[in-house]
């Protein structure tokens, strides 16, 4: 079996390093909050071009601390409402409402996948503040046109780049997008730990300051709470693992997009269509996402020719059971992409043969089979 994620393989290479890591923090006996999560926060921001990086403890909490943090420079208030797609991962949705703000969901462009600025636009109110962009699969979205939208109604940008470690616009990486960018480190990411963990970007000193304080229960200085903060710290552990991965992450960027490429140029089959790209090289590569139109029996003939395949996402957030106030909202492309869409293996350790051999097994799909 090819599996989806080979996460034994894909952080074998990183073993001794990690082990030596480990023990050296051990021996020291610094576990949050230390050198090791100052040094990566310094190394992140470096790579995506930002002035800051905050670590914390999972995607969901970068995305939910920035938007707390918005809440405190009164940027927010509870009842505003953020634009976000609705075929992305629950977690953009939850970090809105979880700080008392309204998602409202859009529809993705069909081509991309991604946010449609045109649907952007068309829910705007007075209660907007701002559009969180979520760098689906790891392409980032149409910003150029995002920004004069913003611009245009004065709202913020909040980058969802859970998906998007070293993805670019133009030259530009993800989590240098926008005025915010929650990253996630879950281990299946292309940046991932061996653990949950998360990264906030900015390039605002106030916001970067707040969010410093919120992660550590809103305290800068030990027993003193300025804010009503949370828990929520990356760990020196995963700090020092994640940097050892971050010097290699290019190399494997590069590995990612030479599979992609392969598959762009040589899956032909009538029955699968591919995803569409701006520009391969400006793509992260998280995912690889076909669509079909039986979903399930191409997944079945996937897996019984050896080949692990997953849906992202099988439901649109609107139609979550956790969102049951918005079930009857109606989003056809949303709710139509879902029952189409399939992620195939697409990681840095794949062997050759094993991409060759998910060309091959592909091209070999018929409906009629």
């Amino acid at each position: 079996m090819i599996k989806f994620l080979d996460l034994k393989r894909i952080n074998k290479e990183y073993k001794e390093e990690f082990i030596q890591k480990f023990e050296n923090i051990l021996d020291k006996g610094w576990f949050l909050l230390g050198n090791e999560l100052e040094e990566f926060e310094k190394e992140f921001a470096k790579y995506c071009g930002s002035k800051f990086c905050i670590g914390v403890g999972s995607g969901l909490d970068a995305l939910k601390l920035i938007i707390k943090a918005y809440k405190e420079l009164g940027k927010f208030k509870k009842g505003d409402e953020i634009i976000v797609p609705a075929n992305s991962y629950i977690a953009s949705a939850l970090s809105i409402s979880d700080e008392g703000l309204k998602p409202v969901f859009v529809e993705p462009d069909e081509n991309y996948f991604l946010i449609n600025p045109t649907e952007i636009e068309k829910h705007i109110t007075e209660k907007t503040k701002a559009i969180m962009v979520v760098h689906l699969y790891g392409q980032t979205c149409d910003m150029e046109r995002i920004r004069k939208i913003a611009k245009k109604y004065n709202l913020l940008i909040i980058e969802d780049a859970a998906q998007a470690h070293g993805a670019e616009y133009r030259r530009k990486k993800a989590g240098n997008l926008g005025d915010a960018a929650g990253f996630s480190f879950y281990p299946g990411k292309n940046l991932g730990a061996l653990s949950d963990g998360g990264a906030i970007t900015t390039n605002d000193y106030e916001l970067a300051e707040v969010i410093r304080a919120l992660r550590n229960y809103g305290s800068k200085e030990k027993y003193k709470h300025i804010y009503k903060g949370i828990n929520s710290r990356l760990d020196e552990i995963q700090s020092a693992f994640l940097k050892i991965k971050l010097r290699k992450l290019d190399d494997k960027l590069k590995r990612r997009r030479e599979i992609a490429k392969f598959y762009l140029e040589n899956i032909n089959n009538p029955e699968v269509k591919l995803p569409e790209v701006r520009d391969i090289r400006e793509h992260a590569w998280h995912l690889f996402v076909v669509r079909v139109k039986n979903q399930k029996k191409f997944m079945e003939f996937l897996k019984k020719k050896g080949i692990e395949t997953l849906i992202h996402y099988p439901i649109p957030i609107h139609k979550q059971k956790a969102y049951k106030e918005y079930n009857n909202l109606s989003l056809p492309l949303s709710e139509k992409l879902c029952k189409e869409i399939v992620s195939i293996p697409i990681y840095g350790s794949l062997t050759k043969n094993e991409v060759e051999y998910i060309v091959k097994t592909i091209n070999q799909y018929e409906v009629n089979e």
